[in-house]
């Protein structure tokens, strides 16, 4: 298959639909882009081609079924996998063989997807690197963490989807730094089971893929959504009020990303889009140090049994987070609960008044350097709101790396969040 690199998971979908290409012969086209790119990248954590050839063998042989029959997908190595290692990035980890797989795996099992391999996550979902590079512009550039494989893989046209999670900015920032589309769906959306929980309360599935209908589809196929169906012009309002939520965070955003901003909003202007500027009420100024202080008092009893028996093992970052972690009592905890849960019903008077938020997904392009993969500065506060976010692609930065805007709807209001996302990503495309 000459353009599988390129192709998207619909176009897949189709072709094996009409019995153009088998599955095997898809997956041995993944097999062959990921021997070729994996010695530079280092997207994978573990890659069996003789696995894959089982899996599409298997689905050849059996009547087609399942809306991601036959489609290579990317698993992040938090996800329990049964019939592959997870070692959650953790050499605690290293020879762990799970007895069932993750849920949300099970269910790409069940829809039909071939299982490439784990793609490398930061350790438990932080930010102690892995050997993951950016495949864009250059390979000394952070690829973004926690997913960071995952948007490697993508990035670099080894899969058309990966799975992804979030808990501060482990989806949108490596879409961002890698060039892919990332979608952090409504909290909840997926279930957690059998993923290694960081913070509960804001750990959310998601997917990183070549373009916007993509991951409506996957997602939607996963949900039992009709997300797809919902991306049509059609399907938008008239005149679709769209509101620039620079954050109370916008001191730190970069020339590049401020003229992403503009960008987008011009082009969403072109396309129909009211444009209004929100600034959003004075307590959501709290809620990145509270997402802060929730995470960590939540991985520190999350991570309790590890750090009893295995603590050797912990890399310095992550016991630094496991100790800020201690180090909070439950009372501040819950005032940061108490902040999150008011926050998110002034929040969703604030889209009484627009139909879509748009603003930064990063401070600005990769940075150089593979020690650290990046401040999640601009996706703390909506993952502790728990609002669907999808990050869109807006080209390149000044420095020649990815540069784009995250566009965020109501909770459970994914459907339009998407087409928003679905009509910024066109009218973007036609000017290029």
């Amino acid at each position: 298959m000459k353009d599988y690199a390129s192709a998207s998971l619909k176009q897949l979908a189709a072709s094996i639909a009409r019995r153009e290409v088998s599955v095997e012969q898809v997956a041995r086209a993944g097999i062959t882009h990921i021997e070729e790119y994996e010695p530079a990248v280092h997207a994978w954590q573990y890659f069996d081609p003789q696995h894959v050839i089982e899996q599409a063998r298997l689905l050849d042989a059996l009547p087609h079924q399942g809306l991601l029959y036959g489609l290579p997908i990317g698993v992040k190595d938090l996800m329990d996998t049964a019939d592959m290692p997870t070692t959650y990035g953790s050499p605690i980890y290293e020879n762990y063989r799970p007895l069932v797989d993750a849920a949300c795996v099970a269910a790409s099992r069940s829809a039909g997807a071939v299982l490439m391999g784990k793609t490398v996550t930061t350790e438990f979902a932080t930010f102690q690197p892995g050997p993951t590079r950016n495949p864009l512009g250059a390979t000394d550039h952070t690829p973004g963490g926690s997913s960071s494989g995952s948007a490697a893989a993508v990035a670099s046209g080894m899969v058309p989807a990966a799975f992804a999670t979030q808990t501060a900015g482990s989806i949108v920032r490596p879409a961002a730094y890698c060039g892919v589309v990332g979608y952090k769906p409504t909290f909840g959306t997926l279930p957690l089971a059998g993923i290694k929980s960081l913070s509960p309360s804001l750990d959310t599935v998601g997917v990183l893929t070549r373009n916007v209908a993509d991951a409506a589809f996957f997602i939607g196929a996963l949900a039992r959504l009709p997300l797809s169906a919902l991306l049509a012009p059609e399907a938008q309002p008239p005149r679709l009020r769209v509101g620039i939520c620079r954050t109370p965070n916008w001191e730190r955003a970069s020339a590049a990303t401020r003229t992403a901003i503009e960008q987008a909003a011009r082009l969403l202007e072109r396309g129909g889009a009211v444009l209004s500027d929100i600034d959003l009420p004075a307590p959501c100024g709290g809620l990145t140090d509270a997402q802060i202080r929730i995470m960590s008092y939540e991985a520190a009893a999350a991570f309790a049994p590890e750090a009893r028996t295995h603590a050797d093992g912990f890399s310095k970052a992550f016991a630094a987070v496991l100790a800020a972690g201690q180090a909070i009592d439950g009372s501040s905890y819950v005032a940061a609960q108490a902040l999150a849960a008011a926050s998110r019903q002034m929040v969703a008077d604030v889209f009484e008044h627009v139909d879509i938020l748009l603003a930064p997904s990063t401070e600005g392009e990769a940075p150089a350097g593979l020690d650290a993969t990046g401040d999640p500065i601009f996706n703390r506060m909506w993952s502790l709101l728990g609002n669907p976010c999808v990050h869109v692609p807006q080209g390149m930065g000044p420095g020649g790396m990815p540069i784009g805007v995250t566009l965020i709807g109501p909770r459970w209001a994914d459907a339009s969040t998407l087409a928003a996302a679905n009509l910024l990503e066109g009218t973007f495309a036609s000017l290029n």
